[in-house]
């Protein structure tokens, strides 16, 4: 008996050298902060109030590439990997902000091994070295008392970006203030779980810029409809099932 458990040891490490047995490459999931980047021999332009993340969740890539938020696909069979699919959403940004953009986009198409080390994520590929650490997800802010910055407007399946810097408050007298871009509103509004209704909305009456009309449009009609919120970190959503506003919590 002992020789036989012996044997089938022995042939258990066997085969694990040959990699039959080879356990299985650690899961790259998690939400992803960018600390280094080269590609073709350029150091990455990082900048510390333009976070580059990469999201990996299963097959599904996304993040935000400093100005614009990015999404796609991931292959992978053990340490090789491909990221496909890239697609991002068309907002403009100052060229510092594009310039780091682009130039990790670029490296992340080139991207072939993909090794974790606890909270340590390296990308390379020929000419491409990209270093991550593993973001802590903060706590959800609370939908009362955070001032909300809008950053994306939602629009069936597709997402564009905002223009100027709308915001959003609820205060804890169910009283809700903020503005469009372009005019400011006011209003009461009714939370039952998730669902969010807004009554007697006040608008300010002024006319908006050419640029502006489409925006202010999508956020009042939003704003008058019911809607579903979702608070994700510091993430907030509100959806009328069909078409959304997705904010960030500020401090300022």
């Amino acid at each position: 008996m002992m020789n036989r458990s012996i044997s089938a040891l022995v042939a258990a490490v066997a085969l694990t050298a040959c990699g039959l047995l080879a356990p299985p490459a650690a899961s790259l999931d998690g939400e992803w902060i960018l600390e280094r980047g080269t590609h073709d021999g350029v150091d990455l332009p990082l900048l510390a109030d333009a976070p580059v993340s990469l999201r990996i969740e299963g097959t599904e890539i996304g993040g935000t590439a400093a100005c614009n938020i990015y999404g796609g696909t991931l292959e992978r069979d053990g340490d090789a990997v491909a990221f496909n699919a890239l697609s991002m959403t068309e907002m403009g940004c100052d060229e510092p902000r594009m310039a780091l953009e682009s130039a990790y986009i670029a490296a992340l198409a080139g991207v072939r091994t993909a090794v974790r080390d606890g909270d340590r994520l390296s990308l390379a590929g020929r000419n491409v070295e990209l270093d991550f650490r593993l973001s802590v997800p903060p706590a959800d802010a609370s939908l009362v008392g955070t001032r909300w910055v809008l950053d994306s407007l939602v629009i069936g399946d597709a997402v564009s970006s905002v223009i100027d810097m709308p915001t959003i408050e609820f205060g804890d007298d169910r009283v809700v203030t903020g503005d469009t871009g372009c005019r400011a509103f006011d209003g009461a509004y009714e939370l039952d779980g998730t669902v969010l209704t807004i009554d007697d909305l006040v608008v300010e009456d002024v006319a908006c810029a050419a640029d502006l009309t489409a925006q202010d449009e999508h956020v009042m009609a939003v704003l008058g409809a019911e809607m579903t919120v979702t608070i994700e970190g510091n993430r907030l959503s509100l959806s009328d099932g069909e078409n959304g506003l997705d904010y960030r919590a500020t401090d300022g």
